[in-house]
């Protein structure tokens, strides 16, 4: 259900690399969520960083979104970037296993494709 790797990298530079891995796989950043700095921002004090980022490929995303609007739910994509004993972890939800939550499997090819392109970003990233 989820995809993990972790690299000695430091989260701005993963960050960095995951944006390029990104593009260079036809997906773009959509947005970039500092939690820490949104949390402190409320008053919760959250010490830990952790940058989630949402990727999106729209021609992938076109097709589920025709196929069926309430997997609207489970998109973008989103990539978290985090800090944990020394090493800086990149995971993921994999499609895969969230398309099972929804009654769609002709789109699990799709699905699929997405997942093997975001652990190829992640993997990228951790180089």
């Amino acid at each position: 259900m989820l995809y993990m790797k972790e690299t000695d990298a430091s989260p701005s530079q993963v960050i960095e690399r995951l944006e390029t891995a990104a593009k260079d796989n036809q997906f773009g950043v959509l947005a970039l969520h500092n939690l820490k700095d949104k949390m402190n921002a409320k008053g919760v004090e959250f010490d830990c960083d952790c940058i989630v980022l949402e990727v999106c490929n729209p021609v992938q995303a076109q097709k589920v979104l025709l196929a069926d609007m309430s997997i609207s739910t489970a998109l973008p994509c989103r990539i978290s970037v985090y800090q944990e004993n020394g090493k800086t972890k990149m995971a993921t939800l994999l499609p895969t296993a969230l398309f099972k939550f929804f009654n769609a499997p002709d789109l699990e090819p799709v699905a699929k494709e997405v997942e093997e392109t975001l652990i190829r970003i992640i993997d990228t990233a951790c180089a």
